[in-house]
């Protein structure tokens, strides 16, 4: 799986895309605006659903990762079943957009050794993350201020943040999010398909 590098002041954005709340865009306004790359996991649907953010996310220069058909428990499915899961969302995005993905997040971060291997097999290295937290249930926002100290907070070197961009408050926290980090002396990377080719 994809780990970020712990050697190094670096924090790697990632956001889970199930579907669009109408916050995604201004994330990408933030993004572009600190010159920051992040990595977006699409799910089929949002993929169907958002053809104009997913183009703006490639142009823009982010990396695109596949979060599966329909967001199911992966360890739970049949081998075939579980194929299908990443598959027809790789297949859909290469067709679609002309992007071959190969990282992967585990919907809910739920996995087994099997679904690890089988992830791997399929040509897709797996993302996890160092933070994630309740911030992808539009009608339970926290508030901006927590939204903020949850990024601040948690920052170390290699930092994996994990963030669904149909949260206002991570909307609104992330251009001061990017700034303090930065001056805590931290950059920001992306995973690159390139780096994460499975054997």
């Amino acid at each position: 799986y994809a780990k970020g590098d712990m050697r190094q002041p670096v924090i790697y954005l990632t956001f889970d895309c199930g579907y669009e709340n109408g916050y995604t865009a201004q994330i990408l306004d933030a993004l572009k605006k600190h010159n920051v790359h992040a990595v977006f996991f699409l799910t089929l649907s949002y993929a169907q659903k958002q053809p104009a953010l997913v183009r703006r996310m490639i142009d823009e220069g982010h990396t695109l990762g596949n979060h599966t058909k329909q967001h199911k428990s992966m360890p739970t499915l049949s081998y075939e079943e579980f194929t299908k899961e990443i598959m027809e969302v790789h297949d859909y995005v290469k067709r679609t957009y002309g992007v071959e993905m190969n990282l992967f997040r585990f919907p809910a971060g739920t996995y087994s050794t099997r679904s690890l291997e089988a992830v791997r097999q399929l040509g897709y290295s797996s993302v996890f993350w160092s933070l994630a937290y309740r911030d992808w249930d539009p009608d339970h926002q926290q508030g901006t201020e927590v939204a903020l100290r949850m990024m601040l907070d948690h920052a170390h070197p290699g930092a994996i943040y994990l963030l669904h961009p149909q949260s206002k408050d991570n909307a609104n926290a992330l251009p001061a999010g990017i700034e303090g980090l930065k001056k805590m002396g931290y950059r920001f990377e992306a995973f690159r398909p390139e780096d994460y080719r499975a054997p």
